[in-house]
């Protein structure tokens, strides 16, 4: 599958860089926290046994393997993300975990040459909010999808809803320069907060019988590893990697604290906030 200019040129060189890196390094701990939406996706995308699936913004790998477990050796499962460094530990996964029936291609999904019609179902674990033109994304997506295909994703709704995925960030804003409110629209973590967006992305995109429904999904970390989540990824990861190592002691300082709320026996725990989100091509 040929791939045309890129247009994510910011998201392509923070996932190619830092963020990629970090979540990388992440992956095990990333898996456990997100293995319950990873399983929610699979369920509402799976197309049966024999089926042919993309995984849309697959980073490590996690989901795509899950699927290409479900498929089973008669189908297959397709991982695309435009991170080299992701999709270079997904392809290792696949081959130490004996997963044949996955493979991992480097893309951006927004103007990735699709064969048309090639996919029974097309599923993203937060990997589609950070297209400059959502649109033109997902009518480039859809074109993958055979006539009548599923799509099947999760998406963040709002930070008010988020409470724990935005701790670290309240924490740290009192050492940092006040950050520019920021554009709900732009690509980003949230930018398909708001569920109607999200449905009017996907109608005019080509889709249809879209479904946006609520979803509050349990999810955990073991407390050993709750600063290392806190101090590598989002936007406290990027601003510790640039302040001075006076403002970083501050910042770590504070986090212990704006989480411990979540913390008990152990683990913190929290709710992740989403939409699921389900589609036909």
């Amino acid at each position: 599958m040929p791939q045309s200019v890129q247009p994510n040129t910011q998201q392509a060189a923070l996932w190619n860089d830092a963020s990629g890196k970090a979540w990388v390094e992440m992956q095990p701990i990333l898996d456990g926290v997100l293995a319950p939406l990873a399983s929610l996706v699979v369920a509402a995308g799976d197309p049966g046994k024999g089926g042919d699936v993309l995984d849309i913004g697959c980073g490590a790998g996690a989901t795509t393997l899950a699927m290409a477990r479900c498929v089973g050796n008669g189908g297959r499962c397709v991982g695309l993300d435009i991170s080299r460094p992701l999709v270079a530990r997904a392809t290792e996964r696949a081959r130490v975990e004996a997963v044949a029936n996955a493979s991992f291609e480097v893309g951006d999904a927004q103007a990735y040459a699709f064969a048309t019609g090639r996919f029974d179902a097309i599923v993203s674990r937060f990997g589609v909010m950070f297209f400059d033109d959502p649109v033109a994304a997902f009518a480039n997506i859809r074109q993958a999808a055979r006539r009548g295909g599923k799509l099947a994703f999760v998406a963040w709704r709002g930070p008010r809803e988020n409470d724990f995925m935005t701790t670290a960030a309240r924490a740290a804003a009192p050492f940092l320069p006040q950050a520019p409110v920021p554009d709900p629209d732009a690509p980003g973590q949230f930018a398909f907060a708001d569920g109607a967006r999200v449905r009017r992305i996907l109608e005019a995109s080509g889709w249809s019988s879209v479904k946006v429904e609520q979803a509050d999904v349990p999810c955990q970390i073991a407390e050993d590893h709750l600063m290392t989540y806190a101090t590598r990824l989002g936007p406290v990861g990027a601003a510790l990697r640039e302040v001075d190592q006076a403002t970083a002691e501050k910042i770590t300082a504070a986090l212990p604290v704006a989480f411990k709320p979540f913390v008990a026996d152990g683990k913190a725990r929290f709710i992740a906030a989403c939409w699921l989100v389900t589609a036909l091509g």
